[in-house]
């Protein structure tokens, strides 16, 4: 099942960021994706999927964006380590 979603916006907001409509909808779905998997709503794979990208290039999209790829805590990986 898929769900459309439309959102209005004033011509000058294509230009601000020098992209076409269609350029412009990819890069929101994109930095939204980067956005919840940096806030740890959404896991890696559901955030490549949400940005209809490969997995590979979802991480490479976190490296161009400076978020990091691993979301684990120092606490969580302590947890991990002494729990092993």
């Amino acid at each position: 099942m898929t769900t459309t979603i439309t959102f209005d916006f004033d011509a000058s907001a294509f230009g601000a960021l020098r992209l076409a409509p269609g350029e412009f909808a990819q890069e929101m779905r994109i930095a939204a994706a980067v956005q919840w998997y940096a806030q740890g709503i959404v896991s890696q794979g559901k955030a490549a999927e949400l940005a209809e990208l490969t997995r590979a290039e979802f991480l490479e999209e976190l490296r161009r964006r400076k978020v990091p790829a691993c979301q684990v805590t120092e606490d969580e990986l302590a947890g991990e380590i002494h729990g092993a």
